[in-house]
């Protein structure tokens, strides 16, 4: 079977299209810095449907939500960063997002995962980088809850319940960091604070964004399941021949 060669002018022509296409993807960001990021274009965005790309989208706000939470934590609660060998406050924060990213368990704590990881970072005896543990517990959880994977692509098939426990273990997660304490009464970590100096809630506005997205990921879901079989009942009730001539 013999090809047919492409005219140079339709080539050159399909050639600043998809330039054109490529430079709109990659999307512009906002001057101050606030309101919708996106995500430059790249060749693994043609395995994604509508779909996967809003979930690697939540996922990776997810993680920042976390990375936000793992610098405040650490600015209110010193002496966990200083329980390890980093230099300072910013190497310590850098080490936790590169054990996240390789999903490398803290010291002490290999074999452990997800929920097991953050149960013993609210553990009054442990004696670790509470920090690090509490975080890299969180990110872990919401990370097997999306079958191991950040970024998901068109063979990927997510389980809504299991994104939906996340949602609630990040829930019991927040609610545990504000009432857990030592034996002198001391809570184990401070993170909201309310007194009559000062009042910073931002540590459970974080949170609650976490839990939003994890919620409307596991509605989305779950409506996705619901979808494919009215759009397979629709298509056979509306189902028309296609002309051949």
């Amino acid at each position: 079977m013999t090809g047919r060669l492409i005219p140079a002018g339709i080539a050159v022509m399909w050639s600043v299209v998809f330039s054109a296409l490529l430079a709109g993807c990659a999307g512009t960001p906002p001057p101050d810095g606030k309101g919708p990021r996106s995500e430059s274009m790249s060749a693994d965005q043609f395995g994604q449907t509508d779909f996967n790309r809003t979930v690697t989208l939540e996922v990776r706000d997810n993680l920042a939500s976390l990375y936000v939470l793992l610098d405040k934590l650490y600015r209110r609660n010193p002496r966990e960063w200083r329980k390890t060998d980093a230099a300072d406050q910013p190497a310590a924060v850098a080490r936790v997002k590169r054990a996240i990213e390789e999903r490398r368990p803290p010291p002490g704590l290999s074999g452990l995962r997800d929920i097991q990881i953050l149960a013993v970072s609210l553990d009054p005896n442990y004696s670790g980088d509470r920090v690090a543990a509490f975080i890299y517990g969180l990110a872990d959880t919401i990370i097997a809850a999306h079958n191991g994977k950040t970024r998901l692509y068109v063979s990927d098939a997510l389980d809504g319940q299991r994104v939906y426990n996340a949602a609630r273990n990040v829930e019991a997660a927040a609610w545990l960091l504000a009432s857990r304490h030592n034996s002198q009464g001391e809570p184990l970590l401070l993170a909201n604070e309310m007194s009559q100096n000062a009042t910073n809630l931002s540590f459970e506005r974080e949170f609650g964004a976490i839990i939003g997205r994890l919620d409307l990921i596991a509605n989305l879901l779950g409506e996705n399941s619901r979808r494919i079989g009215i759009n397979y009942a629709q298509g056979l009730l509306l189902f028309n021949f296609l002309p051949v001539r």
